[in-house]
């Protein structure tokens, strides 16, 4: 798998809009339970880009590494993920 770049440049483009226009809602003292659905739509939007990263992450870096069959990559690259999922769970 290919990460869609111009897909997920136009997806964050799109939440960075949407945190603009959190802004402008707390600047017009918006009604919270409104606001904070909007913070909810950003992060679900934030968790479709992270997936779409990974997955090209474990599709190509990952992939390359196992197929390379060089121990200490494959580890590395295993690593990397637990880190990751680690810091998530924070």
């Amino acid at each position: 798998m290919k990460i869609d770049k111009e897909a997920t440049i136009k997806r964050l483009n799109r939440i960075e809009g949407q945190v603009r226009g959190i802004g402008r809602m707390i600047e017009e003292g918006r009604y919270c339970i409104d606001i904070l659905q909007q913070t909810q739509a950003i992060k679900s939007a934030l968790a479709r880009v992270e997936d779409a990263i990974l997955k090209d992450h474990a599709a190509t870096c990952v992939e390359t590494a196992i197929a390379s069959g060089v121990e200490e990559e494959q580890r590395k690259k295993f690593g990397e993920l637990v880190d990751l999922f680690a810091k998530m769970k924070r």
